[in-house]
């Protein structure tokens, strides 16, 4: 009998934190609920988290127990204090997702950073609308009036919630016992990665878990409002980092040796899937015109840093090197030496703009580019809006700046296209359309379907692609002008014996995952007017064509052909320069050297088997 009483009692300890926060704890969890499906993604693969509602029960359940230690004043007023936080940001959270797209992201609460007097007067205004009341954040207001009348009526009287037997407690007890143990199992691997998430040291490190997906769930407003203050903490101090590099820029002297410098970033251009490179589909034939004209030096042994692109931008536009002491952010970054030499820097981006619904990915490739203080140092002058395809990009150019007269001033024009990022066949107009499936049946006849829509919409997109670099190349034919092409990394489209979509972020890199995804096609174009007045440095963009290079060092070969003298210049990073090193090993992640790894194109983390053949059964049932 003694011990069914200290069961009993065991039991109803363990239904305490609800019973004595019984409208604390409903409220909340009604609100975590209808949140949750008030921000579901009005996409075909948006869904409600699957383990919503043990894990809610879990987080709250701990929240109360918590409460039960602190005295009954002060676990009141801090009640009261989480009551107004959460429903605040779950209205901010549902308020955004309606009004923007996108619920609170890193993004979102740099935009608020940001934000002046004037522009908070006119958001408020926006918010305190009848409109607003009728969404879906007036359900949050009839949620949190209906936890306030319960609260007040359970002050009023002391006899709510109803006072139950003890063996009713020990049943309720008993209950709570066997969904925290299912909660906690089925929850456990979500609070280890969210905790991982939340105690990285560096924006990409955050993005790295996320593109990974081992970042966590974050199911709830709260949750999702974390994880954004941590990301801009980390933003901010790599900003701060920036910043002092930038007050250190110092430029000896230049001798504007290119007056007109055009660099050209590209997204997700898989090499081998270039005519220019061998590829089997006519997919570059205005580079091949343009190579056969003496013009075009294609390079043929160029790697990335990494397959992501925000790492990239980072290693791209930092003078910083991989294997120099620090981090990119400790380096200041080439654009603010062309502004601090006398160059007119312009920078046109079909990505890298501010933007509320924006993903982690964009977040962090652009937060350095988009700080209000280091664009000032780096660009004179920047577009203000993407477009759906890259044409939109020629014409910012041709109604913004082609008649500026900054261009009678030496230039640095830097167009930052979509390319192929995916999806692609957002990536190209419907009626330039030009490859079809049937075109396949010769150099991949056993490809299934799905898969060659894949391959057809890429090849499309890197033909659209072609059209858009011939014609910025056009833009500038009449000048004195050099033109460098690069892409941030490569790409897979389900290559020959792999089964890849876009990129793999394994650390585990082989080199069928380096050949497809970090190779990467790079070319110099120069006008008429250049070669003919700089013979010598187009004699040795050919004669550096095939030497080894990593896109890290990109800074200090445009610095070389601005004629830039700075203690930031290094000859040795500079593939133009007799002072190369050819043997700088070429650290993929920062970790594997490219030179050295085995030719061998064989992989068995990619080739096929049971759990192969079971994903393609699982991706083609999908389709």
């Amino acid at each position: 009998m003694k011990i069914l009483q200290v069961i009993g009692k065991i039991l109803r300890a363990f239904w305490l934190p609800i019973e004595r926060n019984t409208v604390f704890f409903v409220g909340l969890y009604v609100l975590g609920i209808v949140s949750a499906w008030l921000t579901v993604p009005h996409t075909p693969s948006g869904k409600l988290y699957d383990n919503l509602y043990l894990e809610l029960f879990l987080d709250l359940y701990v929240l109360c127990a918590l409460l039960c230690l602190l005295g009954k004043r002060t676990g009141a007023i801090l009640k009261l204090l989480l009551c107004v936080v959460f429903y605040a940001v779950a209205m901010a959270d549902v308020y955004c997702f309606e009004k923007y797209g996108s619920s609170l992201s890193p993004s979102m609460l740099m935009l608020v950073g940001e934000t002046d007097s004037r522009e908070a007067g006119e958001f408020l205004s926006s918010v305190l609308q009848w409109g607003t009341l009728t969404s879906g954040v007036g359900w949050l207001l009839l949620i949190a009036v209906l936890h306030a009348a319960g609260s007040w009526l359970v002050r009023k009287n002391k006899h709510l919630p109803l006072q139950l037997l003890p063996s009713v407690k020990s049943f309720m007890g008993f209950l709570t016992l066997c969904l925290l143990v299912v909660s906690l199992i089925s929850s456990w691997k979500n609070k280890q990665a969210l905790w991982r998430l939340m105690t990285l040291r560096t924006v990409g490190a955050l993005e790295n878990k996320m593109t990974r997906h081992e970042g966590g769930e974050q199911y709830l407003p709260i949750y999702r409002l974390a994880f954004s203050i941590r990301a801009n903490q980390l933003a901010a101090k790599q900003v701060e980092q920036l910043v002092d590099a930038a007050d250190k820029v110092a430029v000896d002297s230049c001798s504007y040796t290119s007056p007109t410098i055009v660099l050209i970033i590209g997204e997700s251009y898989n090499k081998h899937h270039a005519q220019l490179y061998g590829y089997y589909m006519p997919t570059t034939p205005r580079q091949l015109r343009r190579e056969r004209s003496g013009q075009l030096v294609k390079f043929t042994d160029v790697v990335t840093t990494w397959n992501l692109t925000s790492f990239v931008f980072k290693h791209m536009f930092s003078t910083y090197v991989i294997g120099q002491e620090g981090d990119w952010c400790d380096y200041p970054l080439f654009p603010e030496v062309f502004k601090k030499a006398g160059y007119e820097v312009t920078f046109l981006t079909n990505q890298f703009l501010s933007k509320a619904k924006e993903a982690i990915y964009d977040f962090s490739g652009g937060f350095f580019l988009n700080n209000p203080q280091l664009s000032q140092a780096m660009f004179d002058h920047r577009n203000e809006t993407t477009h759906p395809w890259d044409d939109g990009l020629l014409r910012d150019w041709d109604e913004q700046f082609s008649n500026s007269d900054s261009l009678e001033k030496p230039s640095l024009v830097i167009f930052h296209l979509l390319g192929q990022h995916m999806n692609y066949y957002s990536r190209y107009p419907r009626k330039q359309t030009h490859f079809t499936a049937a075109d396949y049946e010769k150099h991949r006849p056993k490809m299934l379907g799905f898969r060659k829509k894949q391959l057809v919409w890429y090849d499309n997109a890197t033909l659209y692609n072609d059209s858009i670099v011939d014609q910025i190349c056009k833009r500038f034919e009449d000048k004195e002008a050099i033109v460098i092409y690069v892409p941030d990394h490569g790409e897979e489209i389900y290559e020959p014996g792999r089964f890849i979509i876009c990129r793999n972020h394994s650390d585990d890199i082989d080199y069928p995952l380096a050949h497809y995804e970090y190779e990467i096609p790079f070319w110099m174009w120069c006008s008429k007017k250049y070669i003919a007045g700089h013979q010598n440095i187009f004699r040795q963009v050919r004669a550096a064509k095939n030497r080894p290079m990593m896109i890290d060092a990109l800074p200090h070969m445009l610095m070389y052909l601005a004629g830039i003298h700075s203690k930031d210049y290094h000859s040795e990073f500079n593939i133009l320069s007799s002072d190369y090193d050819t043997h700088r090993p070429r650290l993929l992640k920062g970790v594997i050297d490219y030179n050295t790894m085995p030719r061998d194109m064989t992989s068995k983390r990619t080739a096929g088997g049971p759990k192969q053949k079971k994903k393609e059964t699982q991706e083609k049932s999908k389709k």
